[in-house]
């Protein structure tokens, strides 16, 4: 068994599965979560405690001895480009010696998707840290789409379009193929895609529902009867104005070319919801 990989958010699905294929594999991993009650039960793993990545000193002592360490993104937040940098002090603290962050596709300082510019300014913080890196770039996830349903319609201002929709579980092994060898990848930045890019009437169509095109103004209206704060508002309406800039018009063969299997349609996924 080789030596132990970590693997941060592994209560997650994507952190979960990454740790899963990794075992899977024959490879040992360190489990960095929150909950110990919540962390899967997996042979050949080990779990460790932190407060989230805010919690530097619990951070560092999580992933003391590692080599390796997926660094699964934090859930969004006001502070989420802090609680980066601190994960990162912390690894770097703990002697870690490459970090493999989960980013986001089209990432940018002047990405039109807020919360892509978080990413771009973590990985700009990742590569002056002096760790060696990979960064994996996948589009917006295929298991979001049922939640974008409201009232029998998704509504935003995408336009025209195209999102290239990717499941959370090909990231996930994207991940378990590459954390092994992480020498090979030193430096990489990789998209990870579904293999089509689509419209939202087309996505919506799939789904069995209507796509409302709005403008950016009726997006920021309609979604103020949530109450949610002004950062996760922008998150939610930018994440269409991407779409509609082309910015999520990307396909990518990482998945095939990572895992020796062809990257999950959008129409596989909705048959798996069943």
């Amino acid at each position: 068994m080789t030596e132990s990989i970590g693997v941060t958010g592994a209560t997650g699905v994507v952190g979960a599965e990454t740790a899963r294929l990794l075992v899977k594999a024959g490879h040992s991993a360190r489990l960095i979560v929150r909950d110990p009650s919540r962390a899967p039960e997996l042979p050949g793993t080990e779990v460790a405690v932190a407060e989230g990545y805010s919690d530097v000193k619990g951070t560092e002592e999580a992933l003391s001895g590692l080599h390796t360490v997926f660094l699964v993104s934090g859930r969004e937040s006001a502070d989420r480009v802090s609680e980066h940098r601190a994960a990162v002090d912390a690894a770097v603290a703990a002697g870690v010696r490459h970090i493999v962050y989960l980013s986001f596709l089209s990432a940018a300082k002047s990405a039109t998707f807020t919360f892509a510019r978080d990413h771009w300014a973590t990985e700009e913080y990742v590569k002056a840290s002096g760790l060696d890196f990979t960064f994996l770039r996948p589009s917006l996830y295929q298991d979001v789409l049922p939640h974008l349903v409201q009232d029998g319609v998704i509504r935003g201002p995408a336009g025209q379009g195209r999102c290239s929709w990717v499941a959370r579980t090909d990231v996930a092994a994207v991940a378990a193929a590459i954390l092994p060898h992480p020498d090979l990848h030193r430096g990489r930045r990789y998209d990870v895609t579904g293999p089509q890019s689509l419209t939202m009437a087309q996505t919506a169509g799939m789904m069995g529902v209507e796509y409302v095109d709005e403008t950016v103004e009726e997006a920021y209206a309609s979604r103020a009867r949530y109450g949610a704060p002004d950062w996760e508002v922008a998150g939610w309406v930018t994440s269409y104005e991407a779409i509609a800039t082309g910015e999520m018009d990307i396909v990518s063969p990482t998945v095939q070319r990572a895992t020796g299997y062809p990257a999950t349609s959008l129409q596989q996924f909705l048959k798996s919801l069943g």
